[in-house]
């Protein structure tokens, strides 16, 4: 498949992002002192993402992955039991795609090229689209700013300059700083990633910056979340697209190496 048709495909009207990086927010790096009961300052700023249910929202990606600098919207939509849908934005007609996925399947459908990926996760679809091999449930955690699926606290210290740190286990922690007499979610880390949080409202973040901290592919990628609607019933339909019959199969290889995140 002809590679500049991908990239138009999977993110139309991708564009080369030109403003630079945003600075990376320094973490503290000192030993700290242990934190009193690190569990109940977890329950507090964990308190909106883990009663979240379902979420539909508008993502608005810039960044890059490998050598690939983009933009692009995309419609999304989650349950909490892993179910997922997204729906690539185009300037006009169909989406540029739609992935479509529940626990035990996965389909991503580009329309407009009339090729369909299957037998393959969730996270490998995603993976090959964005350079971001997560599982829906996953995705949703570092969306809202819970990190894992089910985040609980292990232990946590406090830091120089009013930061804070609280383990989560399985190479997780969150990264807090005062925020008047309260505590906000600033950063994260998880297996493979370092995160970081902005732009806090009504509990969930409205930015979000996953940086790879190993992998094949390098990923430093923002995405701006809006118009959420949270604990809204969601039609189970929407986690399912209908197929065409006769439409040609792609594979999660030829998407990986064709698309617009492939590193050269």
């Amino acid at each position: 498949m002809n590679r500049s048709r991908i990239q138009i495909l999977i993110l139309a009207g991708a564009l080369a992002a030109s403003a630079c990086a945003p600075r990376r927010l320094a973490l503290p790096r000192d030993a700290g002192m242990p934190m009193p009961d690190p569990a109940a300052v977890h329950a507090e700023v964990s308190r909106t993402c883990r009663g979240v249910r379902t979420l539909t929202a508008e993502l608005a990606l810039s960044g890059r992955a490998g050598n690939q600098r983009l933009r692009g919207r995309v419609l999304a939509g989650f349950t909490r039991d892993g179910a997922m849908r997204l729906e690539g934005l185009a300037p006009f007609g169909p989406p540029a795609f739609v992935l479509a996925a529940r626990p035990a399947r996965a389909v991503l459908w580009l329309p407009r090229d009339k090729r369909v990926v299957e037998h393959a996760s969730a996270a490998d679809i995603l993976g090959a689209l964005t350079g971001v091999p997560l599982a829906p449930p996953d995705l949703l955690a570092v969306l809202t700013g819970c990190v894992t699926p089910a985040p609980a606290a292990t232990g946590g210290r406090l830091h120089e300059r009013g930061w804070a740190t609280i383990d989560l286990g399985e190479q997780a922690a969150l990264y807090l700083q005062r925020a008047g007499q309260a505590w906000e979610v600033r950063a994260a880390r998880r297996a493979g990633w370092e995160i970081e949080y902005d732009m806090w409202q009504g509990g969930l973040p409205h930015r979000v910056r996953l940086r790879s901290i190993d992998g094949a592919t390098a990923v430093d990628a923002a995405v701006e979340v809006s118009q959420i609607e949270s604990n809204r019933d969601v039609p189970d339909t929407a986690f399912d697209v209908e197929v065409p019959a006769g439409v040609e199969a792609l594979t999660v290889e030829e998407l990986r190496q064709a698309g617009p995140l492939r590193e050269q």
